[in-house]
């Protein structure tokens, strides 16, 4: 199509080749705004962790790239 369809393509090979790392990242951000704010939005940001990690996890259809 255009180029959402070629960085979808992009994100998926890099969560499937990277999966790890993705998620450490995700949690990384999560940890960084928990600082920031104090912890005062934590359960928040976790429920933000999760989605974002189940998001990057089910762009290839499978539930098998980042715990």
């Amino acid at each position: 199509m255009g180029g959402f369809d070629s960085i979808k393509d992009k994100v998926t090979e890099l969560v499937d080749g990277q999966g790890q790392a993705v998620g450490e990242g995700v949690d990384k951000a999560g940890d960084l705004v928990d600082d920031r704010t104090g912890g005062q939005y934590a359960d928040k940001v976790d429920l933000g962790q999760g989605k974002a990690k189940d998001a990057f996890d089910a762009l290839d259809g499978q539930d098998d790239d980042i715990s």
